[in-house]
């Protein structure tokens, strides 16, 4: 709330209070506005302006004259920003990975809302109290560069190997959304917190040190200054074709299965958005069959609504990469509860 001088008078005064409210509830004139905000988790904009997210932003303008106002950044940072803008709020929807949206959630940033085509998608992809619902679906994995390390690593172990010193970063855990996946699928495959560390202790001989953002990381690897780094299916698959030298693996511990984790772009309704209503248009456009179809055949991803079945080449690319790869199903709950608790463990370990 704006901050105002003392009223001379008393009539003044209720003039400046209706406006004050006025100013913290959203007035009528900014909720006929033509616009709707987006803070989102990198990944589904397209670096040429071909993602996901310019097809569908663009299809949506057309179709209802609302303007999309877009910001990018870590998936941590934009629930972040929408916290500390908690008493003037200026997004109107929130996309970004678990955790985070489970931590935008309980901290009260969002408002219950169902978009039509939410019936479609599954029970693990939405929020139980209809809080947000996945909109792209996707999954955690690692890139290297095909051109300077022709045969992808296959293990964690491998990657403690001296030819990856300096050649190997990984976003910052409880900043990034792939970064704090690191941390996740560390402690499922290692089989706790404590192995977790004691291994991302090691590899830190070998890391370039933090990054706020997963997807400034793959250029680096397509020009071989990093050899390996982390990342996510849709966002790399996406990328890898304006950089050739992007290639998509997933770590296994020492001679297991390859392993990862479903890592959805969650979208929500930010609680007192100044254009809740074009909020709410924007979330049911990104659920329509037309745009679902897209996630793949434009961004790279897999659809969120079980009853579309991409037949594009790209999804028949990306069902190939997930061959042979065990998916498990990470206690969302405990994550959201304790992630400060291995964030700080993991900043322990490395020095970070």
């Amino acid at each position: 709330m704006r901050t105002y001088a003392k009223p001379i008078a008393a009539v003044t005064g209720s003039l400046v209070l209706a406006a004050g409210l006025t100013a913290c509830g959203g007035s009528t004139a900014a909720s006929d506005e033509k616009i709707v905000t987006v803070y989102s988790a990198d990944g589904l904009k397209g670096e040429a302006g071909d993602g996901w997210y310019d097809k569908v932003f663009a299809d949506f303008e057309k179709k209802t004259g609302i303007k999309v106002k877009y910001v990018e950044g870590g998936s941590g940072e934009m629930v972040q920003r929408a916290l500390r803008e908690k008493s003037n709020t200026q997004a109107d929807v929130i996309v970004t990975l678990p955790p985070f949206i489970q931590q935008a959630g309980s901290k009260g940033l969002l408002q219950k809302y169902t978009p039509q085509g939410a019936d479609q998608v599954g029970g693990g992809d939405k929020a139980s109290d209809g809080t947000w619902t996945s909109v792209v679906n996707n999954y955690f994995g690692f890139i290297h560069n095909k051109k300077e390390l022709p045969a992808a690593p296959t293990s964690w172990e491998e990657l403690l190997d001296g030819k990856f010193k300096n050649k190997l970063q990984y976003s910052t855990p409880g900043v990034a959304g792939d970064g704090t996946a690191v941390l996740i699928k560390a402690m499922h495959d290692f089989g706790g917190q404590e192995p977790a560390m004691e291994y991302l202790k090691k590899l830190q001989a070998n890391n370039v040190g933090p990054s706020s953002s997963t997807s400034k990381l793959a250029p680096k690897v397509d020009k071989g200054e990093l050899l390996v780094a982390n990342g996510d299916v849709q966002m790399n698959f996406a990328q890898s074709k304006s950089m050739p030298n992007l290639g998509i693996w997933f770590p296994a511990k020492g001679a297991g299965k390859p392993t990862t984790f479903a890592l959805p772009y969650a979208a929500g309704l930010v609680d007192k958005a100044p254009h809740t209503e074009n909020g709410k248009k924007l979330l049911d456009f990104m659920l329509t069959e037309g745009a679902q179809r897209e996630v793949s055949a434009v961004g790279g991803g897999f659809p969120a609504r079980k009853d579309v079945k991409a037949t594009d080449a790209n999804a028949i690319e990306l069902a190939k990469l997930m061959e042979g790869v065990e998916v498990f199903e990470p206690d969302w709950a405990d994550i959201d509860k304790n992630l400060k608790t291995y964030v700080d463990a993991w900043k322990s370990a490395t020095g970070s």
